[in-house]
């Protein structure tokens, strides 16, 4: 099996390496057993009780390949896991990290290439640094793209971001957000999403809703007409908020003649890219209303706690595995049954 003949490509997979751990100094991670016997994972002061890595698809790879087989999912582009992106520490150890990840890996996923590929965790915090660890894990690794959080102390439409988004274009690899919990090791969130999940139900839809308006109102993707952005989770709420932030883009003194056209802010919200996993039949149907369909891609949070259950085996259509190849830059063909 490839990627170029698999009916299945899964972009919305994380990993857990057991190679990486302690690699960000005092900041771990660390996977250790709570005295209830319980796992406690460990990233900084932040503590995640209960979750089950060891032994599970997160770190076990003949695991997953397994799960893989029983969901029906042909092809895997694994990303780092959320809670270890280091985003806000201090850059050398975030860059040690990501280095020490990056490595683990593109070694990992070199032993099943027909499964499996993966995408670099980048220092964010540190521009220059990212840029260069981007380079180094396409070229060197041959990893194929880069996977970050929406947040790291930088205005996504910042300056100083330009060469980030400018690497990309130049090494052609597209570049996926994902967020993470509010806290971990940045600002802590509004105190009411502390509670019941909320800050992984509001606040990642939160994050990845302003990540999105952030990219076109700020001008990013028209400095980069080649750059490719894939959000999770369907872009947060965009779908639903789309035609309010489209007038702001007409009526708010903020907004720029470009993007008072009509249509404009629409047609750059069908230039990013959105992984289908958002759990509703009827938002999954809004998103390819209003983004196209060709510009969805498969993602199920593999693994996780909102995976699709066991034994449920993955009804893709084939025209998510064209276009998750087009985004990858694996295929030239244009999508099969894909109307936009």
């Amino acid at each position: 099996m490839s990627i170029a003949t698999a009916r299945t490509i899964d972009l919305h997979a994380h990993v857990v390496l057991e190679e990486t751990f302690g690699t960000a100094g005092v900041h771990g991670p660390e996977l250790t057993t709570a005295p209830d016997g319980r796992p406690l994972f460990r990233v900084g002061n932040y503590r995640l009780h209960g979750v089950r890595y060891r032994g599970s698809a997160f770190m076990d790879v003949d695991v997953r390949l397994s799960a893989m087989d029983r969901a029906g999912i042909d092809f895997q582009v694994l990303s780092p896991n959320p809670l270890t992106y280091f985003h806000f520490v201090d850059a050398d150890s975030a860059t040690a990290f990501c280095r020490r990840a990056n490595d683990v890996l593109a070694a990992l996923v070199a032993k099943h290439p027909g499964r499996l590929a993966g995408l670099a965790a980048l220092p964010m915090q540190d521009p220059a640094a990212a840029c260069a660890e981007l380079k180094r894990a396409v070229h060197e690794l041959g990893l194929w793209g880069a996977s970050i959080g929406t947040e790291f102390g930088i205005r996504l439409d910042a300056p100083e971001l330009d060469r980030f988004y400018g690497t990309c274009v130049d090494l052609d690899v597209p570049l996926f957000f994902h967020p993470a919990p509010a806290g971990i090791d940045g600002p802590a969130a509004f105190p009411e999403v502390n509670r019941y999940d909320l800050d992984l139900l509001l606040g990642f839809a939160a994050q990845e809703t302003l990540a999105v308006g952030t990219l076109i109102y700020g001008g990013v993707l028209d400095r980069h007409p080649a750059l490719d952005v894939c959000f999770s989770h369907g872009g947060g709420a965009i779908a639903f908020l789309a035609g309010r932030f489209a007038e702001a883009a007409r009526k708010r003194p903020w907004s720029n003649e470009r993007l008072r056209e009509p249509g404009a802010f629409e047609a750059r919200l069908r230039r990013l890219w959105y992984d289908n996993h958002v759990h509703d039949p009827r938002s999954l149907a809004l998103l390819h209303e209003v983004v196209g369909r060709d510009r969805v891609v498969l993602g199920t949070n593999f693994a996780g706690w909102d995976q699709p259950a066991e034994g449920h085996e993955i009804d893709a259509p084939a025209w998510l595995a064209d276009n998750a190849r087009r985004l990858l830059r694996r295929s030239n063909p244009a999508p099969s049954g894909a109307p936009g």
